[in-house]
């Protein structure tokens, strides 16, 4: 077979290629066409065709092909008022080389009352290949004349057929583009960039993406505009276009077409038919008769005719010629799935089934009668109405008359109808159904969200396709829209936009196609969980330490049975260590050293978090046996008796001697760290600085400066801990390190109403004085005092008070002598009349300075 023909004898692409190359190198030399080619623009008659094959009629607009024997009913539907009387000639054609017998040629007078009623019953001949109709003005020999013209170039007309057939099914594609585009909303930009791509798909239209950058108003105006620009490709009905811009003649098509006399910029999808049919015609042109082209638009039984020039009624007269479908053999379309691993909802109202690859379905009434057939596992059958749509890119499925058990896996559902006359079996597709009350957390979800960011929850369950909405709805009714994707065949990922949400019990709600009620999985919000680093026990200790953030939140914790409660927090927002302690001590035999324990950790808003806890060897432990007291050679005696004997004024050294418990020994590395109870001030101290001496191994002596180790800052409790290579023992309380004033004199008149003056340095480190070991009297020194000099309550018996402001609980006793003062004086701030009231002594601006 010759590779530039159909298997009928038609030209093949190659073979139109060349043939429409020559015609358009014909045209640049101006010696066909001499004007640009006119659309068919020109409302023409309209022509009644049905077809009938067997026992079953169809209209025209649903036969693609026509065979040998089809009974075909034509008839002109002229006005009454039609006052040029036209012939309709119905031409069946056997080939380009082979001419037509003369009783292949049928006619009907149209200004005739038989043939208005009834028009033309015809069968078609076997062996007929192309079919035309003619509409010629009456003249005395219009019939003979015609028919002489087409059995003398039968050739001329098989092109005309061909290539009429190709630019009706190539506008019947372009009209639907432009019918879509004209019916959507100009100002949603969304819709239209959603259903622009869609509906070039289905109709294998190749589109200027840049239009969907504009403003919505201009978008659908430049995907319409340049109508005779849009390129045409697909694989069923294969446009000249196609042909003529791949290959290799490509390039040089393209140069033709920007000179003048192609101004179309890329090929129109009549273009080729146009200058063929305009050079065929303009070929046989006689001084009686010229023939223009007409298209024929198809619509259920009636095919309307358009025409690109005006037809003429003087000599020559114009002779209509329109085609039918050809006489061949049914060429159903290459429909595909656009996603072939695609599962699609069966209970989805309106489903669509993307598909592509045969646009006719789309712009055409080929297929019809179109279902879609779901098989269940048993074999219960049901066909759904289908009905192409391009602008949603697929078949919508009308499913409201799904009655089989859909709930099965393996339902398949297919594509099937009439291509004509002819059985359409088209692609399959994967078909699932949702189920109520199947949907749950996927494993390892915690039932819980974090509010103030964005969370992600999987879900699993039957029908992921069939999920029409998820939303999360609050206890005051609010909901929140998720985004979701497919992860599994049973699972999918949502995710939810927390940031402004507030924490508390919340709704999961799961909307399916096919399922009345939304299925609720109930959630609970909580706010930012604390978050923990670990938690420090060794074993035998009745308390350890939480490490993490906001564990302000936490309750307790509980380990092998024994909870731990939380001990005195030092920060509100939970920053800090937080120190937990065991409410049972005697339970804490069940924690062993080295064994890892599985803990709960309960926080304030019922949840409950777990923590891997192992316990570590237990701590050293130590006797405090004695401590001294040494103040350096250089210090005066102060008149301050300190009653504690815990109590280290400032300035002292403090030697002190512990004895080792367990372990029963100590070792030359051992160390003893001294800090204050916030261990803002600490030291550590070891044999190698000579700050500790052993006395032997279960006894170590120690020797600290606080004033030199630890800075003259530090004050407050004391503690000590010994530190080993293995582990470091529990704080233990070692001394209070006190600050304590100077205090250089006290002048007492001799009244003893009258209030005394105590002269010293530092008097704000004194918490308050009393003239009694009760503090029945008490005179409080103001924070911050300033002063050198303050009034004070006249000695009891030459005995006097004071508290330190380090450690006021604590009565310490002075012994500081009084004097009377010098002669014809009092006290500065004191009038001579002033008395000292027994509640307490006023200390006033004066005694400050």
């Amino acid at each position: 077979m010759r590779p530039d023909l159909y298997p009928d004898g038609r030209p093949g692409a190659r073979a139109r290629v060349h043939r429409l190359f020559g015609a358009l190198l014909a045209l640049i030399a101006g010696t066909v066409v001499h004007a640009d080619p006119a659309a068919f623009d020109l409302a023409g008659p309209t022509i009644d065709v049905t077809v009938t094959r067997g026992q079953r009629t169809l209209p025209i607009a649903s036969v693609p092909n026509l065979q040998g024997g089809d009974l075909l009913r034509i008839r002109a539907e002229l006005p009454e008022t039609q006052s040029a009387p036209y012939l309709l000639v119905v031409a069946f054609l056997r080939g380009a080389t082979n001419p037509p017998p003369e009783n292949w040629f049928f006619r009907c007078a149209t200004w005739r009352h038989e043939c208005q009623q009834n028009g033309l019953t015809i069968r078609v001949p076997e062996g007929a290949q192309q079919v035309l109709l003619f509409l010629a003005p009456r003249t005395g020999g219009d019939f003979s004349t015609l028919v002489s013209a087409v059995r003398g170039r039968p050739g001329a007309f098989v092109r005309a057929s061909q290539d009429l057939i190709q630019a009706t099914l190539d506008r019947s594609r372009l009209e639907q583009y432009l019918a879509v585009l004209g019916a959507l909303d100009a100002t949603d930009r969304t819709l239209l960039k959603t259903t622009a791509p869609l509906l070039a798909r289905s109709l294998a239209i190749k589109v200027d993406d840049k239009c969907l950058d504009r403003i919505p108003v201009l978008q659908a105006s430049c995907l319409a505009q340049g109508q005779n620009a849009l390129i045409l490709n697909d694989g069923h009905s294969a446009s000249i276009v196609e042909a003529l811009t791949s290959g290799p003649v490509s390039n040089l098509a393209m140069e033709a077409s920007y000179t003048p006399q192609l101004s179309y910029g890329y090929y129109s999808p009549y273009l080729a038919s146009v200058l063929d049919i305009a050079r065929i015609f303009d070929s046989f042109r006689v001084a009686q008769y010229q023939y223009i082209p007409a298209l024929a638009a198809p619509h259920g039984g009636e095919v309307a005719l358009t025409l690109n020039a005006p037809p003429s009624f003087h000599a020559p007269l114009s002779v209509l010629v329109s085609a039918l479908p050809a006489v061949e053999a049914p060429r159903p379309p290459p429909l595909h799935t656009v996603a072939p691993n695609e599962i699609y909802c069966a209970r989805k109202s309106s489903l669509v089934l993307p598909v592509e690859g045969a646009p006719l379905v789309f712009s055409t009434g080929y297929a019809h009668d179109m279902t879609l057939l779901v098989v269940a596992p048993d074999g219960r059958r049901v066909a759904l109405p289908a009905t192409a749509d391009a602008r949603q890119g697929g078949f919508v499925v009308d499913t409201s008359g799904l009655n089989v058990d859909a709930t099965a896996h393996g339902l398949r559902g297919v594509l099937q109808g009439y291509w004509g006359f002819d059985r359409y079996d088209g692609p399959e597709f994967d078909l699932e159904d949702a189920q109520a009350g199947s949907w749950h957390l996927a494993p390892g979800e915690p039932g819980s969200l974090i509010v103030g960011r964005e969370e992600i929850v999987r879900l699993q369950g039957r029908g992921v396709h069939c999920i029409r909405s998820i939303s999360l709805q609050d206890r005051n009714g609010h909901a929140l829209q998720a985004q979701w994707k497919v992860t599994a065949s049973d699972e999918i990922e949502s995710r939810w936009p927390l940031q402004d949400t507030p924490p508390g019990s919340m709704t999961l709600r799961i909307e399916q196609y096919g399922v009345d009620e939304a299925e609720p999985i109930p959630l609970e919000a909580y706010s930012e969980a604390a978050h923990f680093d670990g938690f420090t026990l060794h074993a035998g200790d009745a308390q350890g330490v939480l490490k993490g953030t906001r564990l302000d939140q936490v309750t307790s914790l509980t380990l092998k049975g024994v909870r731990f409660l939380p001990g005195p927090r030092l920060s509100a927002q939970g920053s800090d260590p937080l120190s937990l302690i065991a409410s049972d001590p005697s339970a804490l035999a069940q924690l062993k050293p080295g064994e890892w324990v599985q803990g709960k950790v309960a926080l304030q808003d019922g949840r409950l978090m777990d923590l891997g806890v192992t316990p570590l060897v237990p701590r050293p432990r130590t006797l405090l046996m004695a401590k001294a007291q040494q103040l350096p050679p250089s210090a005066q005696p102060s008149p301050i008796h300190l009653a504690n004997n815990d109590e280290l004024p400032q300035g002292a050294a403090l030697t002190f001697s512990i004895r080792a418990l367990s372990p029963a020994v100590f070792t030359a590395v051992d160390r003893i760290e001294v800090a204050t109870a916030d261990r803002a001030y600490a030291t550590v101290l070891s044999t190698s600085d000579g700050a500790i001496t052993l006395q032997d191994a279960q006894v170590m002596v120690a020797r600290i400066d606080p004033a030199r180790a630890l800075g003259l800052a530090a004050f407050g409790p004391l503690q000590y801990r010994l530190v080993t290579p293995v582990a470091s023992s529990d704080w233990q309380a070692l001394v209070t390190l006190v600050r304590v004033p100077l205090l250089e004199d006290l002048e007492c008149p001799a009244t003893p109403d009258t209030a005394c003056k105590l002269t010293g340095t530092q008097l704000f480190l004194l918490e308050s004085v009393s003239n009694d070991p009760q503090f029945a009297h008490p005179v409080e020194i103001p924070d911050g005092f300033p002063g050198n000099s303050l009034p004070v309550p006249h000695p009891d018996g030459g005995q006097w008070y004071l508290k330190l402001r380090d450690d006021p609980a604590f009565v310490h006793s002075v012994t500081l002598l009084a004097r009377p003062p010098p002669a014809a004086a009092l006290a500065p701030g004191v009038p001579p009349d002033t008395t000292v009231s027994p509640a307490r002594p006023q200390i006033d601006q004066q005694d400050a300075n």
